[in-house]
């Protein structure tokens, strides 16, 4: 269970597992993917602002260690072949931060050792998050 406050130190371990920098958030609508990449940015150093790329598929930024960070949202992806045409296995593959959601629409081309980072929201309103 997490509540608001837990978010930094969450944004820290979850940084510190991802051995090869691909996240991929599952979850339902409305449980917190996109806020929880909101710290992860804040914690690798971004300070432009961080909003789902719902329609753009996917936004760009950059850390104050001058690393990439790639934020994708495939929400609206209706077959893989769409990722394929943006070219989602070049970013996947470029050893910059690649943080997924709804890496379900594509889950035939995401690397392996991805961290999987499962949210959900418990009957009585609480967040949980597992990683894998």
């Amino acid at each position: 269970m997490y509540s608001l406050n837990d978010l930094t130190t969450i944004a820290k371990e979850v940084i510190a597992k991802a051995e090869h920098k691909t996240l991929l958030f599952r979850g339902e609508m409305g449980v917190g993917k996109t806020t929880l990449i909101k710290e992860i940015c804040n914690t690798l150093g971004i300070k432009d602002r961080v909003s789902s790329p719902t329609f753009s598929l996917v936004n760009e930024y950059h850390t104050t260690r001058n690393e990439v960070v790639f934020h994708f949202d495939f929400y609206r992806i209706t077959n893989e072949e769409e990722a394929l045409d943006m070219g989602i296995e070049e970013y996947l593959y470029q050893n910059n931060w690649c943080l997924i959601e709804w890496p379900e629409n594509i889950e035939n081309l995401l690397p392996l050792d991805a961290v999987q980072i499962h949210l959900s929201v418990l009957k009585n309103g609480q967040r949980n998050i597992q990683l894998t």
